[in-house]
């Protein structure tokens, strides 16, 4: 089943305060109610839908950030998140009330890490299809990047762990294998082979399936992995040779 599906629906009767509440009852009439979440998730379904609501309205918040909302970034959105056109309409609904809504995404950020506290991989992931969004009209631009960076920061992502997530976004031949594996050139191949393996273990997509990111999305870090294997690899060559 979709997790698309019950996107809207499967929130009802949640405990769930903040911006994202107050989004969500302005859709449903009020019915979500406004204790506050205190972060935490009931079931991997629960988990799963707020993963895929994050996704929505940052994606929303993301497509005005440089004052103009693309065809291609919409598309992305539809494509990249694997929404069925027969769910497209309960989608909508969240996305274009995020966009016109007046709320910026900084509150919405800071909801979102509180609920994923503690699983630091599950929100570099929100990062990674952030930065895929923004990639669909043939260039990120600077006001784009900004705001993904905020968001990280917001997140509790550190320089070099955003830094890693946007440089594995580029092809292997473009790629700096250190800044991919968080090191730097003047560590020992001991120091960065530890470094992979815990990237490795923190992306794989098992793990995040585990933890609450949806099967519709687990591609994306699919890409990371490949990346850090292809860094990996690169920087071995390099020590060795």
């Amino acid at each position: 089943m979709s997790i698309w599906g019950s996107l809207i629906g499967g929130m009802i009767g949640l405990s769930l305060g903040g911006p994202i509440g107050m989004l969500l009852g302005s859709i449903l009439g009020g019915k979500i109610s406004r204790a506050r979440a205190r972060g935490g998730f009931r079931d991997i379904g629960q988990s799963q839908r707020i993963f895929a609501l994050s996704l929505i309205i940052l994606s929303a918040k993301l497509s005005k950030a440089d004052g103009q909302v693309s065809r291609e970034e919409l598309i992305a959105v539809k494509d990249k998140l694997k929404i069925p056109e027969n769910e497209l309409d309960e989608v909508g609904k969240v996305f274009n009330k995020a966009k016109q809504e007046s709320t910026d995404y900084e509150p919405y950020a800071q909801q979102i890490a509180q609920f994923y506290k503690g699983n630091l991989n599950v929100l570099e992931e929100v990062i990674n299809v952030l930065f895929y969004i923004a990639e669909s009209d043939g260039h990120v631009s600077d006001e784009e990047e900004k705001m993904i960076e905020n968001i990280a920061y917001i997140f509790g992502l550190t320089q070099s762990q955003y830094l890693s997530i946007k440089e594995s976004r580029k092809s292997s031949d473009k790629q700096n294998p250190y800044m991919v594996l968080e090191s730097s050139p003047n560590d020992d191949l001991q120091t960065i082979r530890k470094r992979y393996l815990k990237l490795s273990k923190e992306h794989h997509p098992d793990l995040l399936l585990s933890k609450g990111v949806p099967n519709e999305v687990i591609e994306e870090s699919k890409k990371t992995m490949r990346s850090i294997n292809s860094a990996w690899d690169q920087i071995q060559k390099l020590k060795t040779n």
